[in-house]
Parts: C-alpha cells; structure tokens; sequence
C-alpha cells in the first residue's frame, strides 16, 4: 500500500540535484513551483514511484518521472536512475532564447547615458528577463 521508506518531495529535489539546497526545494515547494497531479504541493508531500514532478524554474517548465524515490543525495551521473527528465526539447531551447536579451556594449563606450537605459529597461522587460 504504502512506500516502505516514505520520501519527501522536497528531500527528493534535493537528493536528485534538482535544486542544489534542501531549503531552496522546500521554498520552491511553498511557491507552488512544484506541481504533481495538477496540485501544488507542499514540501512534506510523499512522492511514489512514476509521479510526474513539474518544477517551474523560469523560463523554462521541467517535467521529471520518478523511477525509484532516495533521500540521500546521489552524485549526478546517479541522478538518472531516481529521475527521469521528460521536458519536451521546446521547453529546452527556450533557454537558448534567452540568450537574446543580452545587450552588447562596446569596450570604451562608457556607462549608458539615461535614454539608453530606458531602451535596455524596456528590452529586458520585453524579454521577460526581470
């Protein structure tokens, strides 16, 4: 019926590198940035074997299947065997769009004057960036 070593949702983000804290997963948790079944979930939610876990992490959405819940956290090349990553390569490449946003400046130029400023304000925002 139930998992013989029930492992939280926040512990296991952390223990598949997912988040690189436990405390960061637990407050992604609260943000309601972690989504399983269409729920938000909290961080003592107990996760079961091949769950899918939406993690929000702007700009992109992840989506990860559990293969096997862990607690202790495993080296990367291990990370592969409790998680499944299942994000769709056009959720991927939107971080290669980001990339756009970035305003190039020439060497020597000096600081933006305030009308510049405004232009790069506006194009960031356009973006997304902030």
């Amino acid at each position: 019926m139930a998992d013989i070593n029930p492992i939280r949702i926040d512990k296991f983000l952390w223990s598949v590198r997912i988040y690189k804290t436990r405390s960061i997963a637990s407050d992604a948790c609260r943000k309601g940035k972690i989504i399983i079944n269409n729920v938000q979930v909290k961080p003592s939610r107990i996760i079961l074997k091949n769950e899918i876990i939406i993690v929000k992490k702007p700009p992109v959405i992840y989506s990860y299947r559990v293969i096997e819940p862990v607690g202790n956290r495993v080296s990367a090349k291990l990370a592969e065997l409790y998680a499944e990553d299942t994000t769709p390569p056009e959720e991927k490449a939107k971080l290669d769009l980001k990339q756009v946003g970035v305003i190039h400046r020439d060497k020597g130029t000096g600081r933006p004057t305030k009308k510049e400023r405004r232009l790069i304000d506006k194009i960031k925002e356009d973006s997304g960036d902030q």
